[in-house]
């Protein structure tokens, strides 16, 4: 508090004064100065305390420089993210792809380390901003923040001969069987270095494409598959072609009859679990039964030959009506379904009874009558 710069002391003894209760207050930093000295210590991340870090732990603010106060260790440039393409079948069996970055890289001069290429501004004392005080009448000030125009808002001084250049560079990419869309791959320090700053990280994000035949939920993996009416009845056995390249064989029991929309799965034919690629989940099969547009007499003679017949109605139809009228034949016609319920319920174009209501009586006014 004697040597604080807001008390008139020192700002360079205070500097001081902070660097080495620093390093003595943290253990790991107090190892490394024993063992390296100070440019150990430099070196592993740090850097002394500001002065106003120090004021506060001495006036409540306290607990240490891990608890509030500035940051510890040099700060971490922006993330680079980029998308990368892949199909199904790479997210089956795992892939290896590499690629080419353009990435910009610090250079020191010989015989100067990276913590010694860099200074704390002095004139901000590291914050990138100094408070700037004018007057905007009589007996009246403005105190405004702004930049630091000595280290433009970095509060790093970079030394001579310091140069960023552009560098390209090879990562291999290891996309691991089970990953899945949006999944994220980092490369710890790969992006842009700056001065005095920690290399920000390249982040890859899975894209994967759509796949023809298969469709991917979870560790599960459906497909659909059309069958004949013949298939349906008396049996299908068809082969898939997996992602992987096998060719598997799909059938059904001796005597099954499959239905239309009829969904099954074949355990262990999934997709692999990411970090369990021994461990697989389903494959799914949704049928569709094609049904044929129409069917000679022969045909029709052998079905029914060979088909449980129908069941009897509760109706007779041979029977008529009080009346005696015989009963009547008519041919069904395929619509869609979306024509139910268009038909008007009147010829007036929708008036009196033609309304939405269950009871049928509308919404309008109605006739009221009055006994004389």
């Amino acid at each position: 508090m004697k040597h604080h710069p807001d008390k008139g002391g020192d700002e360079k003894l205070f500097q001081e004064i902070s660097a080495a209760y620093d390093v003595l207050s943290d253990p790991e930093k107090r190892e490394l100065y024993n063992k390296y000295g100070k440019e150990g210590v430099e070196q592993g991340g740090g850097g002394g305390r500001s002065a106003d870090d120090i004021f506060s732990m001495f006036f409540g603010g306290g607990g240490g420089g891990r608890r509030g106060g500035g940051r510890r260790g040099p700060q971490k440039g922006e993330d680079v993210k980029h998308p990368l393409k892949v199909s199904l079948e790479d997210l089956y069996r795992g892939k290896t792809v590499k690629i080419s970055i353009n990435r910009m890289r610090v250079k020191y001069p010989a015989g100067v380390s990276a913590a010694q290429a860099v200074e704390t501004c002095a004139e901000c004392r590291g914050r990138g901003a100094v408070m700037k005080v004018r007057q905007i009448g009589p007996g009246m000030i403005q105190q405004m923040q702004m930049r630091c125009p000595s280290c433009k808002g970095t509060g790093k001084i970079v030394g001579k001969g310091v140069k960023v250049v552009k560098e390209r560079k090879i990562l291999e990419v290891h996309v691991d069987k089970g990953m899945r869309h949006g999944q994220k791959i980092t490369f710890r320090g790969e992006a842009d270095e700056q001065p005095g700053m920690e290399a920000g990280d390249v982040v890859l994000v899975l894209q994967a494409k759509e796949h023809a035949r298969f469709k991917r939920r979870g560790a599960d993996i459906v497909m659909e598959k059309h069958i004949t009416l013949q298939e349906a009845l008396c049996g299908y056995r068809f082969p898939i072609k997996h992602l992987d390249g096998r060719v598997i064989i799909c059938k059904s029991k001796e005597g099954e009859i499959t239905t239309p929309q009829t969904l099954k799965s074949i355990p262990g034919e999934g997709m692999p679990v990411h970090r369990r690629p021994f461990e697989k989940g389903r494959l799914f099969v949704l049928f569709h039964v094609d049904f044929p547009d129409t069917l000679t007499a022969t045909q029709v003679k052998v079905l029914r030959s060979c088909l449980p017949p129908p069941a009897e109605p509760d109706i007779d139809m041979s029977a008529g009506d009080a009346d005696g009228n015989e009963p009547e034949e008519f041919e069904a016609y395929e619509v869609d379904a979306e024509e139910f319920g268009k038909m008007k319920g009147s010829a007036g174009g929708g008036q009196a009874y033609d309304s939405d209501d269950e009871d049928g009586r509308g919404g309008g006014q109605r006739v009221q009558c009055a006994q004389q």
